[in-house]
């Protein structure tokens, strides 16, 4: 006797992009199926077609040139491939919502905060006013955000990476879908709050009746969170079934790699004379928070407030905490690409009230990968074009040709093929994206890189493969790290020393080791705990 129909099923579906008139599958003949109630997993690594999958489910494909050549996504009993743009609108939003990837790049940098969740609300359950304030308010407090409603006339960029991927997920619950499907919701997220996230997911699924279809790169979320994991590679789903037979006995090659890998912990300290690369005393960087018609400064949000750091040359120090906590504002305080107030040294020059055409040859040295690596690629240069531009500003004397092959050389160090390199940024997946961007800021052979979560969208294999390129890059050309994650294994295998963040403030800092192996703060401790519950710890490094 067969069981009650799925909620979503997904028969022999196929995506294909076409390009120079040969049609290529991202997505080949997959087929599986989302009960009521159910959590499914799809899992790979980058560029196996988790994304376009669920993007296809909602028919959101953002490329002109993708097609399904074969397939059904039979939601509620009907299929929404055949489905008019009309009825899917209807669905999308309502009945099946979707926590995209890259939060930066669906938000409106125009709108605040409160208006984007409210056209949500209001364009499929229409309400007061008052009634639309208070379910944002409560929505907000669900997923996190401290303090909602001082951040109800917030703008996008005025949060963290985390909280604005939270801000998604109070989007995507708004009006309690029967299909949720999350994109790497909690890529930006540190530990603490993935966990709340992840709880949060857990009872609206429980109490909804929801089913969620979970697209994510961490092994340890799955485990945590899924009732059931389709394995994804190159396009197709080599493996699926519940969790626990799947964790517990792998069938297919690719899933024992997939659930061996792990980063190794081999930090490489500075030498003992190695010389001061960027010192900051005493950093400080306020936003105003503004109120009434006239805009008066009603207090300040202290996103760094007295910070004082020091990095020498072929160190990486780990900057961690949690979303929020100013880890990203003070690196890109370092960088001088955001005011802020105490002196800032860089290779013995003061650069602290610097002027632009002042700091322009010091750019060079000093380089960033963005969170977001979406965000930060322009959509309208090819890989090639974005990585050179850098070379084209700071090196205007090199040929084409030798741009080029600087182009290719960087594309080889971060492991993507240099085949690749006339494609565009939306080509690619976004693991892929995270290493175009890497190879950006290397090409210029810089001294101090400020990484922000370079490794959040790459799957286990890629981790551990870019843990080793980073120690690679950094012995061959000396480089000085400042490693920004909420990956705590990640950051043990890499980060010598470490500065632990709490609202704007340094709660404990010191030798990356004595610190994993005995923490001095509770909130310290608590965030190791988050890290690695349920989680095999690094060498080094005791479970709390």
């Amino acid at each position: 006797m067969s069981g009650p129909e799925p909620l979503l099923d997904v028969r022999d579906l196929s995506v294909a992009f076409s390009a120079g008139g040969r049609q290529a599958l991202a997505v080949d003949k997959v087929s599986f199926s989302v009960g009521k109630g159910e959590i499914v997993a799809l899992v790979g690594e980058s560029g196996s077609g988790k994304s376009v999958t669920a993007l296809s489910v909602m028919k959101l494909l953002p490329y002109p040139s993708a097609s399904h050549p074969s397939g059904q996504i039979i939601f509620k009993g009907r299929d929404l491939l055949g489905a008019s743009e009309r009825e899917l609108r209807g669905v999308r939003g309502d009945n099946i919502t979707m926590v995209f990837q890259e939060p930066m790049t669906s938000l409106n940098p125009l709108h605040t905060i409160e208006k984007q969740i409210a056209e949500i609300i209001q364009l499929h359950n229409p309400t007061s006013n008052d009634a639309t304030r208070k379910r944002i308010i409560e929505l907000l407090t669900q997923v996190g955000i401290p303090e909602p409603m001082s951040r109800l006339e917030s703008y996008p960029h005025q949060m963290s990476g985390g909280q604005r991927q939270r801000v998604m997920i109070a989007m995507a619950l708004a009006n309690e879908p029967d299909l949720l499907i999350a994109d790497e919701p909690t890529t930006a997220l540190d530990v603490t709050v993935q966990a709340q996230i992840l709880k949060l997911l857990k009872e609206q699924q429980q109490r909804l009746g929801m089913a969620v279809l979970f697209i994510t790169h961490d092994l340890s979320i799955v485990r945590k969170l899924a009732d059931k994991v389709c394995v994804m590679q190159h396009g197709k789903i080599v493996e699926q079934g519940p969790v626990e037979r799947v964790f517990a006995a792998p069938g297919h090659p690719y899933t024992k790699a997939l659930l061996a890998a792990e980063p190794k912990p081999d930090p490489a300290p500075p030498r003992p004379d190695a010389e001061e690369v960027v010192r900051a005393n005493d950093l400080k960087v306020w936003f105003p928070i503004r109120r009434g018609v006239l805009r008066k400064t009603v207090g300040h949000i202290k996103a760094v407030d007295g910070v004082s750091v020091s990095l020498r040359k072929g160190e990486t120090l780990g900057v961690v905490g949690e979303s929020g906590s100013g880890k990203t504002t003070l690196g890109l305080a370092l960088l001088r690409l955001i005011s802020s107030d105490g002196p800032i040294v860089f290779l013995g020059k003061s650069i602290q009230g610097l002027k632009f055409k002042e700091m322009w040859p010091i750019r060079r040295d000093m380089q960033i990968v963005f969170q977001d690596p979406y965000g930060s690629l322009s959509p309208r240069m090819s890989v090639a074009d974005i990585i050179a531009e850098g070379l084209q500003v700071h090196t205007p004397k090199l040929t084409r040709e030798e741009r080029d092959a600087r182009v290719v050389r960087a594309l080889k160090d971060v492991g993507l093929d240099p085949e690749t390199r006339h494609r565009y940024p939306h080509e690619f997946s976004g693991g892929q994206r995270q290493r175009v961007a890497l190879a950006r800021a290397v090409v210029l052979e810089p001294t101090f890189v400020v990484l922000d979560e370079p490794t959040s969208a790459l799957d286990m294999l890629f981790q551990s493969q870019m843990v080793d390129l980073l120690r690679d890059l950094q012995k061959r050309r000396d480089l000085t790290y400042m490693f920004i994650s909420h990956d705590l294994r990640v950051v043990a295998a890499l980060a010598s020393r470490l500065l632990v963040l709490r609202n704007g403030k340094v709660v404990e800092e010191g030798a990356a080791a004595e610190l994993f192996k005995a923490p001095k703060t509770d909130y310290t401790r608590a965030l190791f705990a988050a890290a690695f519950k349920l989680e095999t710890a690094p060498a080094g490094v005791v479970s709390q």
